[in-house]
């Protein structure tokens, strides 16, 4: 790689596509599988089956022809527009919604397995849903379940033109044509060559952004990329202040921060309960819905609860899932399982210490609901897209169906744009890569859990966006500095950080999973 005088790009090498998708989750994987016969390469820049999806555990909402009494796509879209707080757009909660179903069953015909009964597929409940609709697989592996078989499908690939994956690569920026359409992917090698991947379209389904802060339930891919890659490319974004915390995270210690092993919220829904240190009900007389009450609202009890010190403990809660029968809870939840046992805890015969992480990044990439952004040629999907679905607030298990749904319709789009486009050697704008000091990461995420969590004021927000633009000035990247994975992760954290703490303090009343202290009774959403 070199820059030149001029500061643009010459790569060391380069490659062409009909289409090039970042990420391997369940969004960018139904896409690339629904694009057979075209020349698509999916980029990853871990191992192809490091994605967010690998680590869901609850399930997919939907409502199938199995159903509870009562429950409707209709009721399901109720349960979604309440838990986003007024923010949702409806009509992507009812296309989405509706066309569910159907992408549920080609997931199936793709050889997904959910756990099953006589009477069909197994279902439970989470929050902020008043029907069981949440079907699941191996028990508490649903994410790990799709995402192989949805792997198995690219791996039989050979000579059948499916997509191809290009794993251990770690995008850098979206490349455009003078016009500012986007035309290819500049991409960090393992070798630490950069190259340019040509492509007629540019999909990001890079997942989400849980490691802005100092603990969260992602994976450590998960670094905000597509959202700065976005912001570079120029495409809008939206509702960046409302990141989703969890509110059961394995508690382990004051000092264990990054990855934490969920405790997925259907323990509660079999019944399990959240108390503090004293044994007190922790979301009795908080909510109808009490322990499946939406997830922005037991995390904020939480941390409300925690503020008071009961006992004496005020970093962590406890959830009693004993009232579930040993067997039972170890059938359901093996994962769940299998972690409290390596941190020496027997759920099934005391309680599990959990706190809030953060989890789910409700907004992000502005896109219709084909997945086109603001920049012709590139689209998103998945969590780093912003369809409407979420609003202030995801319900529980809306995002895989979200991801396969608009997968699916992302595909629609991109092969009629193929088709329509005449092949021609664009002129393309190659900037330097972006680079940041990966030193300053720990303070950021320090920052961003301190000022921009769960509740948020304004002196703290301003403070923060002083902190973490000292941090690193991405604009001009690394200039002729080797440019390596954690320079760019880093720089991809500030510009994502920045986004959210400036929309965090334009959004002065509280709604859904942005919580303004100083401003602390919700307003008429706007």
């Amino acid at each position: 790689m070199s820059i030149t005088a001029a500061g643009a790009l010459l790569p060391d090498w380069e490659a062409t596509a009909d289409v090039v998708i970042v990420g391997t989750g369940v969004a960018g994987l139904t896409c690339a599988l629904d694009l057979a016969g075209l020349r698509v390469l999916v980029v990853t820049k871990g191992a192809p089956d490091e994605a967010n999806t690998s680590w869901a555990q609850g399930g997919v909402a939907v409502v199938r022809d199995e159903h509870d009494p009562g429950d409707s796509v209709a009721a399901h879209v109720r349960d979604t527009l309440v838990a986003g707080a007024g923010l949702c757009d409806p009509a992507a909660v009812s296309l989405i919604l509706a066309e569910g179903p159907g992408a549920i069953g080609r997931l199936i015909a793709r050889g997904a397995h959910f756990d099953a009964g006589p009477n069909g597929l197994l279902r439970t409940r989470e929050g902020g849903h008043t029907a069981n609709r949440v079907i699941h697989a191996g028990g508490d592996a649903t994410g790990a379940e799709i995402e192989r078989a949805l792997l198995a499908t690219v791996g039989s690939a050979g000579s059948s033109g499916l997509p191809a994956v290009l794993a251990d690569h770690l995008a850098l920026d979206v490349v455009l044509d003078g016009t500012g359409r986007a035309r290819g992917l500049s991409v960090l090698a393992p070798d630490g060559r950069i190259g340019l991947i040509r492509a007629t379209a540019v999909v990001l389904a890079t997942g989400g952004a849980g490691h802005l802060y100092a603990a969260t339930t992602n994976p450590g891919v998960a670094t905000a990329d597509g959202l700065a890659m976005a912001l570079r490319a120029g495409a809008s974004l939206a509702d960046v202040e409302f990141m989703q915390f969890h509110p059961t995270v394995l508690w382990t210690g004051p000092g264990d921060l990054g990855h934490r092993a969920l405790v997925t919220e259907v323990v509660r829904g079999e019944g399990a309960v959240l108390i503090d240190a004293t044994g007190d009900r922790v979301m009795r007389g908080v909510h109808p819905l009490e322990d499946l009450a939406p997830r922005d609202i037991v995390s904020l009890a939480i941390t409300r609860r925690l503020a008071t010190a009961p006992g004496g403990v005020t970093d962590h809660v406890y959830l009693d899932a004993t009232a579930i029968p040993a067997p039972v809870f170890r059938r359901r939840f093996p994962t769940v399982s299998a972690a409290c046992l390596a941190a020496g805890i027997d759920p099934t015969r005391q309680p599990i210490p959990v706190a809030p992480a953060a989890h789910y990044h409700c907004g992000g990439v502005v896109t219709d609901l084909d997945g086109r952004t603001t920049v012709p040629g590139l689209l998103a999907i998945g969590e780093v897209a912003r369809t409407g679905l979420h609003g202030a607030n995801r319900l529980a298990s809306n995002s895989l169906l979200e991801g396969l749904v608009m997968g699916e319709r992302a595909a629609v789009a991109v092969r009629g744009d193929v088709a329509a486009e005449t092949p021609r050697a664009a002129e393309l704008v190659l900037m330097p890569p972006p680079g940041a000091d990966p030193a300053g990461r720990i303070e950021l995420q320090a920052t961003m859990s301190s000022s921009a969590g769960i509740g948020r004021d304004l002196p703290g927000l301003l403070a923060a966006q002083s902190a973490v633009a000292s941090l690193g000035d991405v604009s001009d990247g690394v200039g002729g500095a080797t440019v390596t994975r954690a320079s760019v992760e880093m720089a991809n954290l500030v510009a994502a950080a920045g986004a959210l703490l400036a929309a965090a303090e334009l959004r002065t009343e509280s709604v859904g999973c942005h919580v303004r202290t100083d401003q602390p009774v919700p307003a008429v959403a706007r």
